[in-house]
C-alpha cells in the first residue's frame, strides 16, 4: 500500500471547521462587488448642493458668462428704450390735453404763497378799513406772485377755508347730536353749488354789461372764496358763546367782506371803464357800479344762509 494510504488509514480523520470569511468593507471610493447597479444618489445630492451653494437661499447663481450677458443686454436695453419713449409720449399727450381743461401753469401762480402772505391776507380780510393801497403790482405786464403782493388773489386761503368750514360744520352738527355723513356731504355740496352759481351769474353779468376786464374765472373763485374765513369765525364763536357770539362775529366779518369786495372789484371793473373813457355818470358805468355792489352785497347774505342752522 502507499504510505500515504497507510497514514490515512492508521490515524483518525480530523474535522474541518469552517473558516471565517472576512467581508471586505466598502470604502467611499470603491463600489460593492456584489451590487448590481452603482449608487449615484450621493453623487447627485453632492452635485445638487454644489449647484445651490453659490446662489444662496436655494436659488441658482446668476450666469456671468459673456454669452448670457450678450444675449440679455440687447433685450433689456431695447425694453428700457421703448419704455422711456412711451413714457415721454404719454407725458407730452397728458400735458397737451390737461392744459385745455385745467390751466396748471396758471394755478401754480395762485398757490405761490408763504406764511407771511397768509397772515397779512387774513388780517386784511378781517380789518380792511385801514388798508390804503389796493392796486395789484405788475412786473413786465405780469402780476407778481401773491407772496410778494398782499392785494393779489390766491386760491390757497379759499381752498383751506372751505375744507375748514366743512370740518367746523361737522363739529357743530356733532355737538347738537345731528351729525351724519349724508348731512355733512349736503353741507359741502350746497356750499360748492352756491359758489358755482355765483361765478356763473357774475360771468353772465359781465358779458351782458360788456365789461372788458382782466378779471378771470379763477380770480372770481378766489375773491368769492374769501367769505369762508368769516363763516368759520362766526360758527366757532357760536359754539363757544352761543348765538350772541355768532351774530357779533359774523356781523363784523360780513361788513369786512363787503368793504373788501367793493374796494377790490371796483379796481377790476370800474378802472377799466375809466381807462376806456366812459363818463363817470354814464349809463353803462352805472350798471358796472350796480354789478360791483350786487356782488359785494351777496357775500354777507350767503355767509348767513350757509351758517345760521349750525348754531342753536
Amino acid at each position: 500500500m502507499h504510505p500515504a494510504g497507510l497514514a490515512a488509514a492508521g490515524t483518525p480523520r480530523q474535522r474541518k471547521w469552517p473558516s471565517k470569511r472576512r467581508i471586505p468593507v466598502s470604502q467611499p471610493g470603491m463600489a460593492d462587488p456584489h451590487q448590481l447597479f452603482d449608487d449615484t444618489s450621493s453623487a447627485q445630492s453632492q452635485g445638487y448642493r454644489a449647484q445651490r451653494a453659490p446662489g444662496g437661499l436655494g436659488y441658482p447663481a446668476a450666469s456671468a458668462s459673456p454669452q448670457a450677458a450678450f444675449l440679455a443686454d440687447p433685450v433689456s436695453n431695447m425694453a428700457m428704450a421703448y419704455g422711456s419713449s412711451l413714457a415721454a409720449q404719454g407725458k407730452e399727450l397728458v400735458d397737451k390735453n390737461i392744459d385745455r381743461f385745467i390751466p396748471v401753469t396758471k394755478l401754480k401762480y395762485y398757490f405761490a404763497v408763504d406764511t407771511m402772505y397768509v397772515g397779512k391776507k387774513l388780517g386784511l380780510l378781517v380789518f380792511p378799513y385801514l388798508h390804503q393801497d389796493w392796486e395789484v403790482q405788475y412786473q413786465q405786464d405780469t402780476p407778481v406772485a401773491p407772496r410778494f403782493d398782499v392785494n393779489a388773489p390766491d386760491l390757497y386761503i379759499p381752498a383751506m377755508a372751505f375744507i375748514t368750514y366743512v370740518l367746523v360744520a361737522g363739529l357743530a352738527l356733532g355737538t347738537q347730536d345731528r351729525f351724519s355723513p349724508d348731512l355733512l356731504g349736503l353741507q359741502a355740496s350746497s356750499a360748492l353749488a352756491w359758489l358755482t352759481l355765483e361765478v356763473l351769474a357774475i360771468l353772465l353779468s359781465l358779458y351782458l354789461v360788456t365789461v372788458n376786464t382782466d378779471l378771470t374765472t379763477i380770480d372770481l373763485v378766489a375773491f368769492l372764496g374769501y367769505k369762508y374765513v368769516g363763516m368759520i369765525g362766526g360758527v366757532l364763536m357760536g359754539l363757544l358763546f352761543g348765538k350772541i357770539g355768532y351774530y357779533l362775529v359774523l356781523g363784523w366779518c360780513c361788513v369786512s367782506i363787503f368793504v373788501f369786495m367793493i374796494r377790490t372789484l371796483r379796481l377790476k371793473i370800474l378802472a377799466e371803464a375809466a381807462a376806456e373813457g366812459v363818463p363817470v355818470r354814464g349809463a353803462r358805468n352805472q350798471l358796472r357800479m350796480y354789478l360791483t355792489m350786487a356782488v359785494a352785497a351777496a357775500q354777507p347774505l350767503l355767509m348767513y344762509w350757509l351758517t345760521f342752522h349750525l348754531v342753536r
